[in-house]
């Protein structure tokens, strides 16, 4: 199929370009031609419109195989396309995880066969996630597997972990780990400060990312292992990441979009929909995450999109569920954070294209002639507001319900065919 996007604004993050141009398509590629002689199946008019790599986003929980009353994959799939992603990773903590070939294969077959983002799943570190025998990394990885993380289960055994990123940096894999000490961390729900201790909610301290950092910085610095961090949370273990890269480790990190917007401020209410993994921290973390993204300290933002059941969520904070549905609010957020701190649009969406996807070490997040036609499509003006009824995913588990949002796709390309188109 031929398409032409006529008169957009073409952002390419990964080039630099930014100019009003047009956009041509064919059998799924970016291609070069000239308006005159580009017969288009379809003409899309993008006038007053921003047309940008299709988002990449890091963590998008599709909640198969095991947890289909939370989500469907079908469900998520369709809120990654609305929410302009194109490509995205899911992480490991199905039922049954995903630490072995034939469940990987399956989730990539079944993703396959649907209308929606390409799926990068990022295999589990630990046979069943349990943190004690390692998984055949070789074997998942030509299975599909992009990295190796426990998600937000526990790594006790630091020998373990130790002998994760040898095997990992022998043969150049990559490791996606959440700095949480577990036993600081048990049985927290809140971050440990003012706001956790007037509402009587058990704290995890910040301490418990940094000492954890702390043990896989020096592991790496022993082994030479490549690592991405996961969702830091507080201004401590972003120093310490900036540090690292500054001595060379070969290290990345993101944050969610939840906590670039949000602090234990918001916890005064009990919403059990503020309850995260990791929790928000206090408004100096809030703040230094913020100056981080701008700056270049953390590499790139994602959803951590976790649909969680309804009756998971209407029940008091501290027996709720925690996460959040975000897949569909990455792009809005982003805008919110660029506009807020004064950032240019084409470096807003460096975070949520081309470097997570350097990241994830996939070919996207680009608009090359050549690439592949993965397009996002949206109305940088436009203004709604978040109800369970404007969210395509099952879960509408979001902290920003009934929340003023700037910024909407309007359509999504997947491979040159258009998968998402908005009614407006």
């Amino acid at each position: 199929m031929k398409i032409h996007i006529k008169n957009g604004r073409v952002i390419d993050p990964a080039s630099g370009r930014d100019e009003i141009a047009d956009l041509f398509i064919a059998a799924g590629r970016i291609v070069t031609s000239d308006a005159p002689t580009f017969h288009a199946n379809r003409t899309i008019d993008a006038s007053g419109l921003v047309v940008c790599p299709g988002l990449v986003d890091l963590s998008v929980r599709l909640r198969e195989p095991g947890f289909e009353y939370k989500a469907t994959l079908e469900s998520e799939m369709l809120a990654a396309a609305a929410g302009g992603v194109t490509s995205l990773a899911c992480p490991p903590d199905t039922d049954p995880p995903l630490d072995e070939p034939g469940l990987v294969e399956m989730l990539k077959f079944r993703a396959k066969n649907l209308p929606g983002p390409r799926v990068y799943p990022v295999g589990a570190l630990t046979q069943k996630l349990e943190g004690k025998m390692l998984t055949e990394m070789a074997e998942l990885t030509e299975a599909g597997c992009r990295a190796f993380t426990q998600a937000d289960a526990p790594l006790t055994d630091t020998l373990v972990l130790l002998r994760a990123m040898e095997y990992a940096a022998t043969f150049g894999f990559r490791l996606w780990l959440r700095a949480q000490d577990v036993t600081l961390a048990r049985g927290g729900i809140a971050h440990d400060g003012a706001i956790a201790s007037r509402l009587g909610l058990p704290g995890i301290p910040a301490l418990a990312e940094t000492v954890a950092l702390a043990t896989i910085l020096q592991l790496m610095r022993e082994t030479g292992a490549r690592v991405h961090l996961a969702r830091l949370s507080t201004r401590e273990g972003i120093a310490m990441v900036q540090a690292a890269k500054a001595q060379g480790l070969a290290v990345t990190c993101d944050v969610a979009t939840t906590h670039v917007h949000l602090s234990e401020n918001d916890l005064v209410g009990f919403d059990s929909h503020l309850h995260l993994v990791p929790p928000l921290r206090s408004l100096r973390d809030r703040d230094a995450i913020r100056e981080a993204l701008r700056d270049g300290a953390v590499d790139a933002l994602c959803s951590d999109h976790t649909p969680v059941d309804e009756d998971e969520k209407q029940v008091p904070f501290g027996e709720s569920s925690p996460g959040a549905s975000g897949v569909e609010l990455l792009l809005p957020l982003t805008l919110k954070w660029a506009r807020e701190m004064n950032v240019p649009l084409p470096r807003a969406l460096a975070l949520i294209t081309c470097e997570p996807a350097r990241i994830l070490d996939i070919p996207a997040g680009e608009l090359a002639a050549g690439a592949n036609a993965d397009v996002c499509i949206f109305d940088a003006q436009a203004e709604w507001v978040v109800t369970s009824k404007s969210l395509a995913s099952q879960g509408d588990n979001t902290p920003f319900l009934n929340h003023p949002m700037q910024g909407r796709v309007r359509y999504t390309l997947i491979d040159g065919h258009i998968d998402f188109e908005s009614a407006r």
